[in-house]
């Protein structure tokens, strides 16, 4: 599997349908596994935070989830045709575990999200077995209960909706005692559950989504200086030795 380096962050080479056919593999065989979605503002909070850096280059899988990140593995060569987003990882591997007849968990959101977006998800996918849900609102000292509680239900598949960092540090901290494949996948239930309106399918295919989000939600101008931000810290790196693509075995 190739993979590229972008300001540090591993990001890897594969596109929606090899990430799903290698997250539900790994669910099959009963592995533990943590999958990132990597974004821009990831990359850059990355800039400032080792210990996540590090949780992001170990994931068993770091996929690309935004435009910006997209933008620059294509110019540095790498074969990546488009973005992995939450929302659709979410909907392809609930598509496939209701077919291979796997549960999954939803954990984070606000009181009420993760319920909501867990209906939504078995009325769009028949049979999909949901071992339960939780929303985000617990202590730092009841993770590992919370982390037991999902190996109780018997998931083999945990979307964790916390945002970054904190469901990275929780997956990386916890997933040994939770028993199954992790995958972070920031506010995803708020667009399953239709919380949130998701931008059509125009804006996505453009990779405007965070002007859309601007422009609905003007009090999240601070999220989107990431952007410009991610931008210039490329274009520093541009000016040094390029980093060169790796290959990994797969």
């Amino acid at each position: 599997m190739k993979t590229l380096d972008i300001l540090g962050c591993r990001v890897d080479a594969i596109d929606a349908d090899e990430a799903t056919a290698r997250i539900m593999a790994l669910a099959r065989e009963h592995r533990t596994a943590q999958i990132v979605t990597l974004g821009t503002e990831m990359v850059v909070h990355a800039q400032r935070d080792e210990r996540f850096r590090a949780i992001v280059n170990a994931a068993t899988l770091s996929l690309c989830d935004t435009v910006g990140v997209l933008a620059v593995a294509r110019r540095r060569g790498m074969p990546l045709t488009a973005r992995v987003t939450g929302v659709e990882l979410v909907e392809r591997l609930c598509a496939d575990a209701a077919s291979n007849d796997l549960p999954v968990y939803l954990l984070g959101g606000a009181p009420g999200v993760a319920a909501e977006a867990a209906a939504a998800l078995r009325a769009r996918f028949p049979g999909l077995r949901v071992a339960g849900t939780r929303d985000g609102f617990f202590r730092d000292d009841e993770a590992a209960s919370v982390a037991a509680e999902v190996a109780g239900s018997g998931a083999r598949v945990l979307f964790v909706g916390m945002g970054f960092p904190r469901q990275e540090y929780w997956l990386a901290e916890h997933l040994a005692q939770a028993r199954c494949v992790g995958v972070g996948v920031g506010g995803s239930f708020d667009v399953i559950a239709d919380r949130i309106t998701r931008a059509p399918r125009v804006v996505r295919r453009l990779g405007v989504e965070w002007l859309y989000r601007l422009v609905r939600e003007p009090w999240r101008w601070r999220r989107q200086l990431a952007l410009p931000h991610f931008v210039w810290l490329i274009v520093l790196d541009e000016l040094r030795p390029r980093r060169t693509q790796k290959n990994t075995a797969a």
